[in-house]
Order: C-alpha cells, then structure tokens, then sequence
C-alpha cells in the first residue's frame, strides 16, 4: 500500500517524494475526490481525475522538485492550512486538507503558486 499522510504536514513531502518518482497516480491519491487546484497559473483543475491528468502530462518535462520547509500548520478540526515559501522566493504556497474518517489526511484546495500583485 502507497505511504498515506497521518498529518497535514506529511502531504507536502510525499508530493514531492512522487513528483520526482514522476507518479501522476499516487500524486492525484494526495487528494479528495473533488479537489481543486488553482494550477495551471490562471485556471483551476478540478478533480482528482483531472488532477491525475494534469500531473501526467507535466511530471515528464519538470525538473526535481526541492524539499521546502513548512511554516507552521494551522488546524481547526478536521481542516489543516499547511503552506511553505518557495526556496525562489517567488511568493508562496498553501494547501487545505480535510482529516478523512481513518485519520489520514487529503488536500481539499491546493494554491501551489501565489504571486505578489503588481
């Protein structure tokens, strides 16, 4: 069975444990069914199959993603807000996850790149 997120804060490094394995499908099993993520720049992607989708079209042409260390958690019952700075500096990234009913964790929103207005 594929290593599951037991806390908000293991979401970000098993996505980058499989962005660099290129594994579109254990990425997409990072999140709910109906996420949504506000990526590519610009757009959403919704779903989990449409994230799926998106990660296996891009993981080939991407570069290794780098470990970023994670600002603090904040956690309201089953919601956590988990976000890092960027190692580019290049604004920031959050993330909502929800607890499921076994206790692990699934992102719910993923903003995986903020930009500072102009």
């Amino acid at each position: 069975m594929t290593e599951q997120a037991h806390r908000p804060e293991d979401l970000t490094r098993l996505f980058v444990e499989r962005a660099n394995a290129k594994d579109a499908d254990g990425l997409a099993m990072l999140y709910e069914e109906d996420a949504v993520m506000a990526y590519p720049p610009g757009s959403q992607t919704r779903g989990r199959e449409a994230i799926r989708k998106l990660w296996a079209d891009l993981l080939p042409r991407m570069p290794q993603f780098e470990p970023e260390p994670p600002l603090p958690t904040l956690i309201s019952g089953d919601l956590a807000l988990t976000s890092t700075p960027p190692s580019d500096g290049s604004g920031a990234r959050a993330q909502v996850a929800r607890r499921q009913p076994d206790g692990t964790w699934l992102r719910v929103l993923d903003q995986p790149e903020f930009t500072r207005p102009e």
